[in-house]
């Protein structure tokens, strides 16, 4: 069987890697603390699980959606306003996508001709080049830096390279590096958009972690931005439902429908159940939302304070539930590090390397474990002196 020349353009996947040697460790008995993968250790909220037992008890939603509920698209329209303030979010500006991870690997499909240019960051979550190769689109990256706060910096990026870019992805907060956005970056942004005459996809899974006293919020809400843009919004890390995959595209109604009609020819739509799910979780109380935000803050203060105690540099970590610190000791090999972390240490993270050129020298580490259990982690690599 001669397979796609497509599937030459994708490495190894890191995490498979990585679990295997995690399983080889814990059958030699050894204690491991895995931050790697940035699944919530925190329970789904009774009011949205309770939404989806009633509805699965129902026969008829057991059958083929064939596109979204107008109550959910109503419901994403009212929490944009009700969470956001973003007003004038219609249904023709919504359509589902089974989670920001397929949303975003699918747009390129629904966007991209072959050989057209996408803007995306460096260090990003991998799906961002995925997307752009799948579809046959050549990627132009824009590098996050601790020279500018691992934020995008548009004026350094090549005029003539933005000429011919067909969208941007901006993620913020950003994984895997962590950093947050500002008012005056995305009126930058907005204004780079227009001259420019390109899209802007704004990645915004994690609006509801956001720590030292920003309130996150969306790109949606900055004059223009509807004009040049859409977002890719999750309810995965806030409402703790990764397994249900509930995401939207909201925005720019061209750019909707075109999302739209691509994921009618491969797919029946989003199970009804989870669609009233969906609805629970966004017309329903966010108190509990506020109350994980916390939570999470109290773990990346146990996390990077431990760090900085035992010698690391501070990492970088204003939002997301992601930290992003330096290798310590001058190494320079982010998968070498990660494979000696576990190894002597028992803590699995994530190279800085498989995010892409600019996260050499750096690891993630997911804030999945409460603040006893991360500082046993960071115990456990002093006790190996790393």
């Amino acid at each position: 069987m001669q397979f796609s020349k497509r599937l030459d353009l994708f490495g190894d996947e890191v995490f498979a890697a990585l679990n295997q040697r995690r399983l080889k460790l814990e059958a030699e008995g050894r204690t491991i603390y895995n931050l790697s993968v940035g699944t919530p250790d925190f329970a789904p909220y009774d009011h949205v699980v309770e939404a989806l037992r009633t509805a699965a008890a129902e026969p008829t939603e057991w059958k083929y959606s064939l596109g979204d509920l107008p109550e959910l698209k109503q419901a994403v329209c009212d929490y944009y306003a009700r969470r956001f303030g973003v007003e004038g979010i219609t249904p023709d500006m919504v359509a589902s996508c089974n989670g920001t991870q397929e949303g975003v690997g699918h747009l390129g499909l629904a966007l991209l001709d072959p050989g057209d240019t996408v803007l995306v960051p460096d260090p990003c979550y991998p799906v961002f080049e995925a997307g752009v190769k799948i579809a046959g689109g050549e990627l132009a990256y824009y590098p996050l830096n601790a020279e500018h706060d691992f934020l995008p910096y548009v004026a350094g990026i090549d005029p003539a390279v933005a000429d011919r870019a067909k969208y941007m992805i901006v993620s913020l907060p950003a994984n895997p590096v962590g950093s947050v956005g500002t008012p005056e970056l995305y009126e930058e942004i907005i204004a780079f958009a227009r001259e420019h005459d390109l899209l802007i996809v704004h990645d915004n899974a994690y609006s509801d972690i956001v720590y030292d006293g920003p309130h996150g919020g969306s790109f949606l809400s900055y004059p223009g931005a509807l004009e040049v843009g859409v977002e890719f919004f999750s309810l995965s890390k806030s409402f703790n439902v990764t397994g249900a995959r509930i995401g939207f595209i909201v925005g720019r109604p061209d750019v909707v429908a075109a999302f739209a009609k691509l994921r009618g020819q491969i797919d029946f739509g989003m199970f009804f159940p989870i669609q009233r799910a969906a609805i629970a979780a966004l017309t329903g109380p966010l108190d509990e939302v506020e109350a994980q935000r916390l939570k999470y803050q109290a773990r990346r203060d146990a996390l990077c304070d431990g760090l900085e105690r035992i010698g690391w540099e501070r990492p970088n970590a204003h939002g997301t539930m992601f930290v992003w610190a330096k290798l310590p000791g001058g190494r320079t090999d982010s998968m070498a590090f990660c494979e000696e972390l576990m190894d002597r240490a028992g803590v699995i993270v994530t190279p800085g390397a498989s995010f892409g050129p600019h996260g050499e020298g750096y690891v993630r580490m997911a804030l999945v474990l409460p603040p006893e259990g991360l500082q046993a982690a960071v115990a456990a690599i002093e006790a190996a002196g790393i």
